[in-house]
């Protein structure tokens, strides 16, 4: 296993940015800003229930790595105890996930506030995802080619969450073997899907993602474990 810088200080180095295509950037415009009228009211009964269950804040704000390793605020519903600490990774049995948290996080709906980053343009519909910032430096400089691309609200990362989560699940160390093993599996996802990120093979993607996420409450844990099929064609 290869060593992992433990610095977490020490800064990224200079990148340049691989820009979405105007079409791309249209089409997130498009979708992110239809998505959140239309889930409007779904979006207020979550935060109703995140607040009666796990108390304030409702939502969750991260600093995390964006396009060209600029930094910028991640939103999410809370999943987690407030002011707990712990890794910059998530195990599929984390202690610090509430039972609301587990339940949101499991349908994918606490990432849903992450469309008012699509919209902003800190994020995009389709991409690699977006890290924290002290691992993003810790990354092995072969890896790091990935912050030059602006991180996604799914992806072929995303769609393996919980392949990744049950994965950590035990390690004495779980941000070393994140960086050490799994970082290069991801990165190696996101190129694939990066050399073909067409707005129809976009489209493509999020309509697997519709599917995983509507699939997921009938997953058996085999099939988890084994990871969404098709997640390579395109996973806290």
């Amino acid at each position: 296993m290869r060593t992992i810088d433990r610095n977490p200080r020490q800064p990224l180095p200079p990148l340049t940015t691989a820009r979405l295509t105007p079409p791309r950037r249209t089409l997130d415009i498009a979708l992110a800003l239809t998505l959140l009228l239309l889930l409007a009211p779904l979006l207020m009964l979550l935060a109703l229930l995140v607040r009666t269950m796990s108390g304030r804040p409702v939502l969750f704000r991260q600093r995390r790595t964006g396009e060209g390793g600029r930094e910028f605020t991640l939103y999410k519903f809370r999943s987690m105890r407030d002011g707990c600490t712990g890794p910059g990774v998530t195990g599929g049995s984390d202690p610090r996930v509430t039972g609301t948290g587990e339940l949101l996080r499991r349908l994918s709906l606490d990432e849903l506030p992450q469309l008012w980053n699509v919209l902003r343009g800190d994020m995009t519909l389709v991409g690699p995802r977006p890290e924290v910032p002290h691992l993003a430096r810790r990354y092995p400089p072969e890896h790091r080619w990935v912050f030059r691309h602006r991180p996604g609200l799914t992806g072929p990362c995303q769609l393996r969450s919980r392949v990744y989560a049950a994965l950590l699940e035990g390690r004495p160390d779980p941000e070393e073997y994140y960086l050490a093993v799994l970082v290069p599996q991801r990165t190696a996802l996101d190129a694939e899907f990066l050399r073909r990120a067409t707005v129809p093979n976009v489209v493509r993607f999020i309509a697997r993602t519709f599917w995983y996420v509507l699939s997921s409450p009938w997953d058996s844990p085999g099939r988890r474990e084994n990871g969404p099929r098709g997640s390579r064609g395109g996973g806290s």
